[in-house]
């Protein structure tokens, strides 16, 4: 294995900016003014008949301010995300989206004068658009859903301190949170991050212990949490079904995507049809375990006791690179850049935001990857997740600021992949049987929680938008949750009452809603793009970096065809669950 010494350090966020108080931020906002004021001199130049050169030209302009507005309203996010306690970043935070909102208005004619056009004006001047093309087909999806321009304006003022300020409050709330443990006989004080490492411990009673106290702190911010939701929900059933005319919550999320409702729906339908998949490993894992049925704390539960093993964060990264090195250097070279150019946060520190993500800000700038390292097997894997994630934009990094993030759905592509290739190499080192079913079993427990949980999630956030339209209470919401639960699991295992407060634990429902089928979309696609590796060998390889470097610049759909892929076909989906399944047969 490549010894490369790196250590869980803090990030750094100078290539945003060298310093938030400083004169570059000024300057920044100096050229973006600028920026601004030029692409707004060439609103008397927009007509359906003119020249070419002047249509890219307004281009040109609207990705200048674009990558300026990009990196100013990016900085705010990440630096709060570091300590959502820190007043400075949430201040900064609030002067960037106010200032934004601005601009966004500003430069909101343009999109609009773009919407309106007649489909063969468009056509004729897309020819000019240069690498933005995909990003101007796409706006004109949303033709039949866009407002005027006085309405458009109120609408981006008004969730600045409205809808937006709300979920920032769900952070600061949740993230604060202190939850506690006994351990070794000894009562210790975690963040959620580091009291969830404990769901896979080797004790029922410390993983019982560990769901419950989650609920109970939850449980006390339940009736604040569950307002926030409500409102989230009717902000934006006001805005994308009264205001926009979306036939439903979850069609404006697919139709940014790019997906139509009926692939969505095809999916999900198939998660559910092929739930007993999962269900007949879990009932398997309760037999490993001696247990007569698993209970839901049980569901991540280790089939051996390796409670005290940790990877050193150093070893960790080496292992994660070294699969990367076998599959592609070119990817390893490109994941190295994160640790290289300090753009990884991985300590472990109060007030920090949980959980792990990778942010892509401008094309070539090496992302940032925010992780809480705890040590744990489990935390390799969301290592290479995220780093998957930087690759991904990274090649794509020859785009367009406008083209080079990848849709949602195609955005989970490279990040599964490479959580693969870390358990392929796993496997192929290993020569212990036991060992090697651990690790089998591991990532059968993955592939659940990125499939079928996700897809749930969604299933429950669409009876969930209906149920707050009738005027249903938090109290009915968490029993649909449980209901939810139950379809999903059948009888294979034991739910309690506890819960029922899930689903106010998960961030994904309160920031992007409907965010989640991409999980179950990426996770069953790179199953299969991965079967099609395993199958040509280093041959299948530039045809799965092509994918991943168009980046945003193509459709889903023609992304996917070119590969041979039909998003709209069952079998195909299904063919991602014949993988998992023959994962459960190979340990069964």
């Amino acid at each position: 294995m490549t010894k490369n010494n790196y250590q869980s350090t803090r990030w750094t966020l100078k290539a945003l900016l060298p310093d938030p108080t400083g004169e570059v931020v000024n300057q920044t906002i100096e050229a973006l003014e600028e920026a601004t004021t030029a692409l707004e001199a060439l609103r008397p130049t927009l007509a359906p008949d003119m020249p070419g050169k002047d249509f890219a030209k307004a281009v040109t302009a609207l990705e200048k301010v674009a990558t300026l507005a990009n990196r100013l309203g990016s900085y705010g996010p990440l630096w709060f995300s570091e300590d959502t306690q820190n007043q400075n970043a949430l201040a900064f935070m609030g002067r960037m989206d106010e200032l934004l909102a601005d601009i966004q208005n500003r430069i909101l004619f343009f999109s609009l004068w773009w919407k309106e056009l007649a489909d063969e004006d468009a056509n004729r001047l897309l020819a000019y658009a240069g690498d933005g093309r995909y990003y101007l087909e796409k706006e004109r999806l949303f033709k039949d859903h866009t407002l005027t321009e006085p309405e458009e304006k109120i609408i981006n003022l008004k969730d600045v301190n409205g809808i937006s300020a709300i979920v920032t409050l769900y952070d600061m709330i949740t993230n604060k949170f202190v939850f506690e443990l006994e351990v070794n006989g000894e009562t210790k004080k975690f963040t959620r991050d580091q009291l969830m490492t404990y769901v896979r411990n080797p004790s029922p009673e410390i993983r019982a212990a560990a769901y419950q106290e989650q609920f109970r702190v939850y449980q006390q911010e339940a009736p604040v949490l569950s307002q926030i939701y409500i409102h989230r929900v009717r902000d934006g059933a006001a805005e994308n079904l009264k205001l926009r005319h979306f036939s439903s919550p979850i069609a404006a999320r697919n139709l940014g995507n790019h997906i139509p409702n009926e692939v969505v729906d095809t999916l999900l339908d198939v998660c559910t049809e092929q739930s007993p998949v999962f269900q007949r490993y879990f009932k398997l894992k309760a037999e490993w375990l001696g247990m007569p049925k698993l209970r839901r704390y049980d569901l991540y539960a280790p089939l051996s006791d390796k409670s005290d093993k940790k990877i050193p964060y150093s070893e960790a990264v080496d292992m994660v690179l070294d699969s990367f090195n076998e599959y592609s250097p070119r990817v390893a070279n490109l994941a190295r850049r994160v640790f290289d150019d300090g753009h990884i946060d991985a300590e472990i520190r109060a007030g920090k935001r949980g959980g792990a993500f990778c942010s892509s800000i401008l094309p070539g700038m090496t992302p940032f990857v925010l992780a809480n390292y705890t040590g744990e097997p489990r935390q390799v894997a969301t290592l290479a997740h995220e780093l998957g994630h930087a690759i991904h934009a990274l090649l794509a990094a020859d785009h367009s600021v406008l083209t080079f993030h990848s849709a949602l759905p195609m955005a989970e592509t490279a990040s599964v992949f490479s959580e693969m290739l870390l358990t392929d190499r796993l496997l192929t080192e290993e020569h212990d049987s036991k060992v090697r079913r651990d690790i089998l079993a591991e990532a059968v427990d993955d592939a659940y929680a990125t499939v079928l949980r996700q897809a749930y999630f969604v299933l429950f956030e669409r009876d969930a938008h209906q149920m707050i339209a009738a005027g249903k209470t938090p109290t009915e919401l968490n029993q649909h949750y449980l209901a939810n639960l139950a379809r999903q699991f059948g009888n294979s295992v034991e739910i309690s009452e506890d819960f029922q407060y899930e689903w106010i634990c998960i961030p994904h429902i309160y920031h992007t809603p409907f965010y989640c089928y991409a999980y179950s979309f990426g996770q069953l696609l790179s199953l299969s793009l991965y079967q099609q590796y395993k199958q040509e060998g280093d041959a299948f390889t530039p045809t799965f970096l092509k994918i991943l470097s168009y980046g945003g610049s193509a459709s889903p759909q023609h992304i996917l065809t070119e590969a041979g892929i039909n998003m709209a076909d069952a079998d195909f989906w299904r063919g991602g669950f014949k993988v998992i399944e023959g994962m459960v047969n190979e340990l069964a």
